[in-house]
């Protein structure tokens, strides 16, 4: 039963006490069939047996059934010496000497802490649903991994049973290290998320938690920002519910995605759920580069594909319905390097099977609810942010010249100002009814966003809209809008030059209304 580390070690004795049940007839089975002795504890042993599983009550070890109503059950030498004990000469003649059983595999879950709380946010009577031995157990076992196998998860079942099966009933160093790196990181999660739940009931809770825990996502990135750059994703495991959790895709058709191909899909995702009819919305370098809503959605795509001929080359496109049979047309000519959709057709696919660099990704239908957060890194931190859903009210539309907007304006303007939240600052959407005519963004200057929103839109600016993510702080951008034919602006204000901007959008008969809050997007 010796080791040194580094080595493989045998299974003989296995020690199970579950909360989640799921799997675990299975892995009993399994174990029983390689000759490994079982011991459990009362509520886990009742249900082997029932399965006709031989297994052992832990209570022989410890001499005493559950104290104060399951609160303690293996908090006792009995158990926590035979998963501690080192498997030296010395460590093995003073379990002898002790009478105390070795377990080399402890398989354990807790009490649900974060069901608990999600399920019941008022609950009076959390504290009962924080384990106490489970987790005492899982760092024991965790600390002598040398020695010691421990299994946190149901999910890890399978691989156990197939690792043990192939290689005569050991489990090596590789694979014991590895669980128990798993087994503290779940420690650390439930610790967090019952730090969080108790602070809600005490009125200690801020709106940021005071610690978010994330761990790596099986998700492999083919590359970082460049193709020499590695990278990785990482999802919140806790706390459990505060809104960071992450949106499920999956790849349908195509290369691995790269770390700008998320960047890009989030920015097209945001977009598309602004809208509730058929929307298409076309991003490069996580801007909009066209933005179109419509009857349906081939002409949707049809409109955003038009916006900028060449800026949407190698693009990503998302839409916020089913891609179905007729709107694989709107894409011709068009190199889409991803397409992001809730659903595709199967009648759609075959016409994009003909596309061999396309990737297609199948996500949930988008949603402007679907995170409460957003972060982003500076300095070596983590910095999280509440998302930016708030809704432009009609009554926080101020207008500040003699004309007015016509009611096609005033919707063409709305639509505009949901586009140029999303493009990155400094930002100018142009729009013609409810679809983008040209797109200015991430420059230093506004004017300068003003003239290449201009520059794409060509003869197609005269009679656009516009809206702007911030106030003007000259009057040279709206002198710019004013050349190109553009009939109306909103943009927040708050400029000390607000009177000379007002009054050179008066001049040109622009109509202009001030909105009291900015869209940044940095």
């Amino acid at each position: 039963m010796a080791s040194s580390e580094g080595s493989s070690t045998r299974i003989e004795r296995a020690l199970l006490s579950v909360d989640d049940k799921s799997g675990l007839p299975g892995l009993a089975r399994g174990l029983s069939a390689l000759g490994v002795e079982l011991w459990a504890t009362s509520g886990t042993r009742r249900l082997l047996v029932e399965g006709q599983v031989a297994v052992r009550p832990v209570e022989e070890l410890t001499g005493v059934a559950a104290w104060f109503g399951g609160r303690v059950k293996t908090l006792h030498p009995g158990v926590l010496g035979g998963v501690l004990a080192p498997r030296t000469e010395a460590g093995l003649r003073e379990l002898s000497e002790r009478r105390l059983l070795p377990f080399d595999l402890v398989v354990v879950n807790f009490y649900p802490f974060e069901k608990h709380l999600a399920e019941h946010p008022d609950a009076r009577d959390r504290e009962e649903y924080i384990d106490i031995g489970g987790v005492t157990l899982v760092r024991a076992a965790a600390k002598n991994h040398e020695w010691v196998t421990v299994v946190t998860e149901p999910a890890e079942y399978s691989p156990l049973l197939e690792e043990l099966r192939g290689n005569g009933g050991t489990v090596s160093a590789a694979t014991r290290q590895r669980l128990a790196v798993r087994a503290f990181e779940r420690c650390t999660e439930y610790d967090a998320a019952i730090a969080r739940g108790l602070g809600l009931r005490t009125g200690r809770a801020e709106k940021f938690p005071e610690e978010i825990v994330f761990r790596r996502e099986p998700l492999k990135l083919r590359y970082g920002e460049n193709p020499h750059q590695s990278a990785a994703t990482y999802a919140a495991v806790s706390p459990a519910g505060a809104g960071f959790t992450p949106a499920p895709f999956a790849v349908v058709k195509g290369e691995t995605l790269s770390f700008t191909n998320l960047l890009d899909l989030d920015t097209a995702l945001g977009l598309v759920a602004e809208f509730s009819e058929p929307a298409a919305a076309v991003v490069k370098h996580a801007t909009p580069c066209g933005v179109a809503s419509a009857p349906t959605l081939a002409k949707a795509l049809e409109r955003a594909i038009a916006t900028d001929p060449v800026a949407r080359y190698g693009c990503v496109v998302a839409v916020n319905r089913s891609f179905g049979p007729a709107d694989p047309a709107a894409l011709k000519g068009v190199f889409v390097d991803l397409l992001v959709a809730p659903e595709f057709e199967p009648a759609s696919l075959e016409p994009l099977g003909h596309r061999p660099k396309i990737k297609l990704v199948r996500t949930a239908p988008p949603s402007r609810e679907q995170s409460r957060w957003d972060a982003k890194s500076a300095l070596g931190r983590l910095l999280v942010q509440e998302s930016d859903r708030r809704a432009l009210l009609p009554s926080e539309l101020r207008l500040v010249t003699s004309r007015g907007a016509s009611a096609e304006e005033l919707a063409s303007l709305e639509f505009a100002w949901k586009v140029v939240r999303h493009a990155k600052s400094n930002a100018i959407v142009l729009s013609q009814g409810s679809e983008t005519v040209g797109v200015g963004s991430g420059q230093p200057t506004r004017v300068k966003a003003v003239e290449l929103a201009c520059e794409v839109a060509g003869e197609r600016a005269r009679g656009a809209v516009l809206a702007s993510d911030a106030f003007f702080p000259f009057s040279d951008g709206v002198e710019v809008a004013a050349k190109a034919g553009v009939r109306a602006i909103v943009q927040p204000g708050g400029s000390l030059r607000d009177p000379e901007v007002i009054a050179t959008a008066e001049q040109a008969k622009i109509a202009m209304y001030l909105t009291g809050w900015r869209v940044f997007r940095h």
